[in-house]
């Protein structure tokens, strides 16, 4: 069998969400050749940046289940990661707030549940401290989880990668596969015209992960798509809220409950809802349930208005259980037992994110229990993200501007993004130039006005940097551009 050596791989891994590029992060500690397709422009793009960016602490899971374990196993080092690939994470706590004494049964199972996962800290407090913690949040009591945090699940993906590609993992966009035959002992996937080759595959294809098993062989599998929608608002809303608040869950839904969380950059999201689509690709925000999400969140949180709005978004997660049945599976994380060499992660819904490491390093395993790996003695560590130069001391800015003059040309006039922070974020060690890829990374186009001032801005910058003309523009890659041509 003649292959490309260039397309060839000891390791290839499907899908660059949250999971796949700590997959791909903890696997670039070897020496292997390694390669990540998505079939979208950049990572992050499906479940793992439409989410709640909560690191859960691990109490909601069902005690001995790999979901339980792994949560734990993920908040207790969240902040060491973070710290390591220079990701924002704020430990804030979360409240899950009884509102009448038929809640107590809930707040007493979800206790029990974190005693018996290992979950430290939970207490469950009155309406005395919940008011002294979260003034404007009714309720009359609820338990409090001190070790929950919040972070920004695009940047914490995207650190991952680049983290990755800086030790050698070769990334690969709107790479779609769609076909996985085995020729010898080699696996052969077809994306488009192009063709890989690799001894292992990695299947962390989220929602797609029931269809990539099925085209190495392995029946069997379904993903139910199940849609959350949110809002995002002002950062003015952050007065009134600095820690995630829930409700006690009630039993059956696909997920927690309307909730209402800050985020580490100060808006504050309400959501998600939780219904069951027939779509994986079903995006869509609907009115009735935007409409019922506020007025649950305004229950939480009375002083909130429709004009603290300034977005919406949604997310679908990747649910093994269908609407009959409700609540959550657990996590899947084996080598196939059909199809050797492939290792299946299926199923990896909420909680992730907070679990993406600790699977990481399950994945590592299974492969070390097959051959020897051999350390990298020059494994790259640490990772520098883009100076949050909005965050500096007035001192720390003049000096920046100094060196850098770009720091003193203001781009974004809602969030404050420099110049120098845009071109930054276009230079990214991951190749990516669409504009959701300089938003997520930067934060232009995310504050009050949505980018009406600084989107044609930053089209100057890609031009002078990229040479792309406006027409080759894209919101999110191929088929997403914003310009036909010029009117004058």
């Amino acid at each position: 069998m003649a292959v490309n050596v260039d397309n060839t791989f000891d390791i290839v891994i499907i899908g660059a969400g949250a999971v796949g590029c700590a997959v791909a992060r903890e696997l670039s500690r070897f020496d292997l050749k390694i390669a990540v397709l998505e079939k979208e422009s950049d990572v992050a793009a499906g479940t793992s940046g439409r989410n709640s960016a909560v690191v859960h602490a691990g109490f909601n899971n069902k005690p001995g289940s790999l979901m339980a374990r792994l949560c734990v196993e993920g908040n207790e080092g969240f902040e060491q990661v973070c710290a390591e690939l220079d990701v924002p994470c704020k430990k804030t706590g979360k409240l899950i707030v009884a509102f009448d004494e038929t809640d107590f049964p809930g707040i007493d199972k979800l206790m029990e549940n974190g005693r018996k996962n290992g979950v430290k800290g939970l207490e469950f407090v009155d309406a005395q401290v919940v008011r002294r913690l979260e003034p404007h949040v009714g309720g009359i009591g609820a338990m409090l989880s001190p070790n929950t945090a919040i972070t920004s699940p695009f940047i914490y993906t995207v650190a991952l990668a680049e983290n990755a590609c800086e030790n050698g993992v070769k990334f690969f966009f709107e790479t779609q596969v769609n076909g996985i035959t085995r020729q010898d002992k080699l696996f052969r996937l077809t994306a488009g015209k192009r063709h890989f080759y690799s001894r292992y595959v990695v299947n962390s294809a989220g929602l797609y992960s029931d269809r990539i098993a099925s085209l190495a062989g392995e029946k069997g599998y379904k993903i139910y798509p199940c849609r959350g929608e949110y809002f995002i608002l002002d950062k003015r809303t952050s007065q009134y809220l600095s820690m995630p608040v829930y409700p006690v869950p009630r039993p059956g839904i696909g997920g927690l409950g309307v909730h209402l969380t800050p985020t580490v950059d100060g808006n504050m999201l309400i959501g998600p809802s939780a219904e069951y689509i027939k779509s994986k690709s079903d995006y869509s925000a609907t009115s009735s349930v935007m409409e019922q999400l506020f007025k649950e969140a305004k229950e939480l949180l009375p002083p909130l208005e429709m004009k603290h709005i300034i977005r919406s978004y949604t997310g679908i997660r990747s649910k093994l259980v269908g609407p009959k049945t409700g609540g959550f599976g657990d996590f899947i994380i084996e080598e196939s037992k059909a199809v050797p060499g492939l290792v299946n992660l299926i199923g990896i819904e909420s909680p992730g994110l907070t679990s993406s490491v600790p699977i990481g390093r399950m994945v590592r395993d299974i492969i070390s229990n097959k051959e020897d790996l051999v350390a990298k003695r020059d494994f790259i560590t640490g990772r520098k993200g883009i100076t949050p130069f909005r965050e500096l001391a007035l001192e720390q800015k003049e000096k920046l501007i100094k060196e850098f003059p770009e720091y003193g040309e203001i781009i974004c006039r809602c969030e404050g993004i420099t110049k120098k922070e845009i071109v930054e974020a276009i230079n990214n060690p991951l190749g990516v130039t669409t504009l959701a890829g300089i938003k997520y990374r930067a934060r232009p186009m995310m504050g009050r006005c949505q980018g009406g001032y600084c989107l044609t801005r930053i089209v100057d910058i890609l031009k002078e940097q990229k040479g792309l003309e406006p027409q080759q523009v894209t919101l999110r890659g191929s088929n997403s551009r914003l310009f036909t041509g010029r009117v004058k």
